[in-house]
């Protein structure tokens, strides 16, 4: 998974990188103005939906508990309406009285009829004596009840409570031969207070419309719908439908919801029916009834949606500008570079009669100045070459004809030492033989490679012929590993120092001197010394010799051989390597030669 997320970031770095530059321009811009653009637009979208939110919830929330305070306030009155029988003599005897009579008919009908109308909403009142007959009085349009029908449950219910108050959920009571009535009760067992013992049972019947008034306004400002359920989970009352409380789907979606509800109060977010509700609700703790408020997302983001839809335009219309002015900067920063390639292509084709006009100061125009100036550059330099071969082919042909007058005058010099051989004159035949010798040398061209042994055997006969000329003047030793005499090196490195150290070390000297040729291998690198024990130099003199040969300078004052010698070794092994010479006046002097590392060289050979 990592390499091919890898692996497609690659592919779009690559394509990005690819484009041109105007292309490039324009995602920058765009990225740079889009993201901050689009992410705080984000960022207020949200702030504005949590807000609102949390506003809704809040709102809800104080309604639901105002909803239930009021149910609470509610059902405490009717629970103290219960306690009444307990102050009235006369329903206190009458409940312990057997059978009935005009008097005790008369007393209940007055007692019921006055707790019937402290409650509007109260449809019936009932009371049980002590021997289980039922007195009843009914609010208005209400002619026939079936008191017997819920007698044994109100039994139950009273023995269960004993003396407190306990309020039953919704139930259908009959109030005719086919009309029903949903109601919640409030019923309380009466007993006597000179003997404290049950002597009945009084009961309020509520119509459930009663909670029509608490719950439309909470409905109304909530913009949801409101349920109520009783302790042990039963649907109360239901603003949506509350003339079908046991359908399946509001069973369903019941369930659902009271699932969610942990606590004394909270809030939830539910799906129910395809949409998203926010639940809120509150636990009474007098009667333990659940007020449940759920209102759909919808409604409380509709504005929000509004707000939303009216930033997200306002966000394509500035990225679409961004977009546009992006495009005109973009062009008018990558034309100058356009003209710019499109002449770098016709110089590539070899048209060098272009000049850019470069308008602005800036860093663009900069480059065209630049690329002016390398153009007249390119043009001096082609000059100079072509200037430079010319004179190459000078150099050859004068070269060429150079090669001839050492050929004739070795072969001259070949005649001259068959004649002294003829004549009985070995010395001038010896000495016309090395001579030969040394120019047979020189004659091959001055880039071939030769070897160590190659250049001690040059010198040895040049040595040998500067014997003749100076009898008894010059001892040569040469201590040099056999290991180094395959070293290849290129020619004549070796001949001008030992010609150098004659001339001015051992010639000025009196007496005979010695010339020592050694070698060895440092470092890497190979090491060979020439000294003499001639005449030497001052430190003066020493410094500026080796200070010529380190800058390369030309002059007169040392010659050319040193100094030849020198610059081919730089050229050939690089900068680092070359000659230095160290000498004490009088002492002699020294000259240290140092080449290519041994061991890669006689690799290569």
């Amino acid at each position: 998974m990592v390499s091919y997320v890898r692996r497609i970031s690659r592919q779009l770095w690559l394509y990005l990188a690819n484009l041109p530059m105007e292309r490039k321009l324009i995602v920058v811009f765009v990225f740079l103005i889009s993201m901050p653009i689009t992410y705080v637009s984000y960022l207020s979208s949200r702030s504005t939906f949590n807000s609102v939110l949390v506003n809704a919830t809040s709102s809800a929330s104080q309604m639901a508990d105002s909803a239930s305070n009021t149910i609470d306030r509610y059902v405490a009155d009717l629970k103290r309406n219960t306690a009444l029988p307990l102050y009235n003599t006369d329903v206190q005897f009458y409940l312990e009285e057997k059978g009935t009579n005009w008097n005790k008919n008369s007393s209940m009908s007055m007692f019921l009829s006055y707790l019937n109308h402290t409650k509007e909403e109260i449809i019936a009142v009932y009371l049980v004596d002590k021997y289980g007959l039922v007195f009843y009085d009914t609010g208005l349009n209400i002619h026939e009840l079936f008191p017997k029908e819920w007698l044994p449950e109100w039994q139950r219910l009273s023995e269960a409570a004993g003396v407190a108050p306990i309020v039953q959920g919704r139930h259908t009571v009959r109030v005719g031969a086919s009309d029903h009535r949903e109601v919640f009760s409030v019923l309380r067992t009466v007993t006597s207070v000179s003997t404290l013992k049950r002597i009945g049972i009084i009961i309020f019947d509520i119509d459930i419309s009663l909670f029509k008034g608490i719950v439309d306004p909470v409905n109304t400002v909530t913009q949801g719908n409101t349920l109520i359920v009783d302790d042990k989970g039963e649907l109360v009352y239901a603003s949506d439908d509350p003339k079908d409380p046991n359908s399946g789907q509001q069973e369903k979606n019941l369930k659902l919801l009271l699932q969610h509800t942990n606590g004394e109060a909270g809030h939830f977010q539910i799906h129910l029916d395809g949409k998203d509700y926010l639940a809120v609700y509150t636990v009474s703790k007098k009667t333990g009834w659940t007020t449940l408020v759920s209102i759909p997302l919808a409604r409380i983001l509709s504005p929000v949606e509004k707000t939303r839809n009216t930033l997200i335009l306002t966000t394509l219309a500035i990225i679409a500008f961004a977009l546009f002015v992006a495009t005109i900067i973009s062009h008018a920063l990558t034309k100058p570079l356009k003209s710019m390639v499109r002449l770098m292509k016709q110089v590539q084709h070899g048209n060098l009669e272009v000049w850019l006009h470069p308008k602005y100061n800036d860093e663009i125009g900069m480059l065209g100045s630049h690329f002016n100036r390398m153009i007249v550059r390119v043009k001096d330099l082609l000059q100079e070459v072509s200037l430079t071969e010319k004179r190459k082919q000078k150099a050859d042909m004068r070269a060429l004809q150079n090669q001839i007058n050492p050929h004739f005058i070795y072969n001259t010099l070949e005649s001259i030492r068959m004649l002294a051989e003829s004549s009985d004159d070995p010395r001038v035949a010896e000495l016309t033989y090395l001579l030969g010798l040394q120019m047979r040398y020189g004659i091959v061209r001055s880039e071939e490679m030769v070897t160590i042994r190659h250049e001690l055997d040059h010198v040895r006969n040049y040595l040998h012929l500067l014997q003749i000329r100076f009898p008894d003047k010059f001892r040569l030793d040469i201590t040099v590993p056999e290991a180094l005499l395959p070293l290849p090196v290129i020619k004549l490195v070796l001949q001008p120092i030992v010609e150098n150290a004659v001339f001015h070390g051992l010639e000025p000297k009196e007496g005979p001197g010695t010339l020592s040729i050694g070698g060895w291998e440092e470092d890497g690198q190979a090491v060979f010394c020439v000294e003499d024990d001639g005449v030497g130099m001052d430190s003066d003199t020493l410094r500026a010799l080796n200070d010529s040969l380190r800058s390369g300078a030309d002059g007169e004052r040392f010659g050319i051989g040193l100094r030849n010698v020198n610059e081919r070794i730089r050229l050939h092994y690089g900068p680092l390597l070359g000659l230095s010479v160290s000498s004490e006046p009088g002492r002699g002097t020294r000259v240290t030669l140092r080449i290519e590392a041994l061991t890669s060289r006689l690799r290569e050979e």
